[in-house]
This record gives structure tokens, C-alpha cells and sequence, in this order.
């Protein structure tokens, strides 16, 4: 470090030992930060709440916006007036809703706490190999039908096995010497690409119907989900989701490196093992259901963290907020470009959060060449 940028450190601890900010203004100005956040995450709730509405707008039998949480509200509270309109909206279109908000709660947060435990905005559950590792679990048990359970959960049971591999792989590579978040990101492609590989030679030796369903795994779909699905998930969402919330706090140190979270007392292995396990259940939960459903945990942290900055308090239910309403409206968006037809959700993902992911290397790459 050179004078120049010692000059510049002691002019700027001057300038903070020199100022005498009053206690109530520091309190206000943190209560109006607070206010924000807490403001932007209640828009994200309301967009979310907004495109469920649409969502259940969509399709060949027609019902207003008005009419169709009318449908609901009456449901739960009053006499159905429209019979027609009622099993429509809970037998067919909100089952499906449901299961994108829960997936897209779920896998924002997931990535939320990837990025924060790796320190790399690259990181979320697709990227570092945990979603890819979920499917391939998840087909075996449909074209195997080799699991460690059965019935309902054999998928499950699957998904969340193989899961664990990348997480320990990351875990062994993040234990190496040298070691950086880039080169645990690399390792998480890199088994992302065998789980791929492997569960395309599964599909060469299955029988039509059960490539059919293998393939709509392999592409992300929250087509023909049913109410059971989403009970399942909601108890993933909320176990998991309730976890990561609980350590944010911690997770805010952690952010700050290993030695900064020791001396104040975190034991960063062990919060850094914990939260990969939850991502690992979190992910697993969502991935048996609705497929590879990849860049929500990428695309959803980044534009929260850009509003509200990277207090994981707020960023993972903001970040929750917004990957639920992405999701809806990715998937509303594949159901209305090429009518009658669908385009699954998974691919609509796919194009919004490719280019983003491209630009987070570009720039993360001439971060490094500016600090070489």
C-alpha cells in the first residue's frame, strides 16, 4: 500500500472521528433506511400478490382479475358463485400458482445465503450443481425407480441425497489451501456437468413415457401441480426458509470472512455446513416437484441487493418476495407467447437470467483486473 492510499485512510478516519452526529439523528437515519427496505419488500409482496392475479386471469376459459380473487375470497369466506369458475381457479390454475411462489420463495433464498456463505454473486443452487444433483436423484427414482424411500417420497428422498454430493464437494474445496469462492463456484459447474451428463444416459435407457416425464424435469415445469405437491413443498419453503431467516444475522458477519466471524464468536465451518445443509433440503423439496428451474436464486438476490443493499435480514425476504413474483410471471409469460401451446417456465428463466449471469462474469472479471 503506497503513501497515497495511507493519506487517504487517515484523512477519511479523521473526517469519521471528527464528526459529532447527534444519537437521535443516527437513530433517524437508520429508521428511514429501515423504513425503505421494509417499503420495497411489501411492493415485492404486492407485485407477487398482483401477478397471482393475472396468473389466474390466464387460459381458455375467461375470468376477470377482479373475478378471480372474487373466486377466492368467496371460497374461503362466502357462498361460490360461480361453481364453474371455482373449480377452474382450485383444481387447475391455483395449484400451479401456489407451487411458483413456493419455488420461487425457496430458491431466491436458497441463493440469497449461497451467495453470502461463498461471498460470490455467481453462487446460487443451479450454478453450484445442488439443483442439477437434486434432479438426477429425483430421475432415478422416475426412471429407475431406485430410491431410499417409497411411495410419495422416493422422489423426494432421491433428490435430497444427491444433493448433499455437491454440498460436500463445495465443503472439500473450500477446505483446500488457496482455496477462493471462484474456484468453489468452478467446482459446483463442474459436477453440475457430470449430474447433466449422467442423467442423459438415464434417458437413453428408459421407456417413452418415462422420458417424457424425465424430460419436463429436465427443463423446469410447474405444469399439472395438485394441492398434495404443495403441501409437501410448503412444509420444505417454510422449514427451510425459516432456518436461513433465523441466521441472518450470523450470516451478515460470516459475509465479512472467516476471521472476522471467529472474533466475534461464530464458528464460520459450522454455520457455513449448517446453511448448506438447509439449502441442500430446501432446494431438494422444490427441485422433486417442479424440475431444474434455474437463475431465480441468481437473478433475484442481485436486483434486491442493488435496492436494499446486502443486510441478509432483509435482502433474503426481499429476495424471496421478488423470485416469487418472477416466477409467476416468467411462467405467465410461457403460457400466452405461442397460446395453445406452453413454453415451461424453466425456459423462460433460462433467457432472462443468461444474459445477467454473463454480465456478473464480465464484471466480476474486470473487478479482478482492476485490482491486479
Amino acid at each position: 500500500m503506497g503513501q497515497s492510499d495511507n493519506g487517504i485512510i487517515e484523512r477519511a478516519v479523521d473526517a469519521w472521528m471528527a464528526e459529532d452526529v447527534p444519537v437521535e439523528e443516527e437513530t433517524a437515519v437508520y429508521r428511514k433506511r429501515t423504513a425503505r427496505k421494509v417499503s420495497f419488500i411489501a411492493i415485492l409482496v404486492i407485485a407477487a400478490v398482483v401477478a397471482a392475479g393475472i396468473a389466474m386471469t390466464i387460459g381458455t376459459y375467461p375470468i376477470s382479475f377482479i373475478d378471480a380473487y372474487r373466486v377466492v375470497w368467496d371460497h374461503f369466506f362466502g357462498e361460490v358463485w360461480d361453481p364453474d369458475a371455482d373449480y377452474l381457479i382450485f383444481e387447475w390454475r391455483l395449484p400451479r400458482i401456489c407451487t411458483g411462489i413456493l419455488a420461487g420463495i425457496g430458491l431466491a433464498a436458497a441463493g440469497v445465503v449461497m451467495q453470502s456463505i461463498l461471498r460470490n454473486p455467481l453462487a446460487d443452487p443451479y450454478t453450484t450443481g445442488i439443483s442439477s444433483g437434486a434432479s438426477f436423484g429425483a430421475t432415478i427414482a422416475i426412471g429407475l425407480g431406485i430410491s431410499l424411500a417409497s411411495g410419495t417420497y422416493a422422489i423426494v428422498t432421491g433428490a435430497f441425497v444427491f444433493a448433499l454430493i455437491p454440498t460436500a464437494v463445495i465443503l472439500a474445496v473450500s477446505k483446500m489451501r488457496g482455496a477462493s469462492p471462484t474456484t468453489m463456484i468452478m467446482a459446483g459447474i463442474a459436477i453440475m456437468y457430470i449430474f447433466n451428463a449422467m442423467t442423459t444416459m438415464i434417458k437413453l435407457w428408459v421407456s417413452p413415457d418415462q422420458l417424457s416425464a424425465i424430460f419436463a424435469w429436465s427443463v423446469g415445469s410447474i405444469d399439472g401441480a395438485t394441492w398434495t405437491q404443495v403441501m409437501t413443498m410448503l412444509v420444505f419453503v417454510v422449514v427451510g426458509y425459516g432456518i436461513l431467516q433465523l441466521c441472518s444475522r450470523r450470516l451478515n458477519v460470516l459475509s465479512t470472512g472467516d476471521e472476522s466471524s471467529r472474533s466475534m464468536g461464530i464458528d464460520a465451518n459450522k454455520l457455513r455446513i449448517l446453511c448448506l445443509l438447509v439449502v441442500s433440503f430446501l432446494t431438494a423439496g422444490i427441485v422433486s416437484f417442479t424440475g431444474l428451474i434455474g437463475f431465480i436464486g441468481l437473478v433475484s438476490p442481485h436486483i434486491c441487493r442493488l435496492v436494499i443493499g446486502s443486510d441478509n435480514r432483509f435482502l433474503i425476504p426481499a429476495s424471496a418476495a421478488f423470485g416469487a413474483a418472477l416466477l409467476i410471471i416468467a411462467d405467465s409469460i410461457g403460457r400466452v407467447v405461442i397460446q395453445p401451446a406452453t413454453i415451461q417456465v424453466g425456459v423462460i428463466t433460462a433467457f432472462i437470467g443468461g444474459p445477467l449471469f454473463l454480465y456478473l462474469i464480465i464484471k466480476q472479471r474486470k473487478g479482478v483486473g482492476q485490482r491486479a
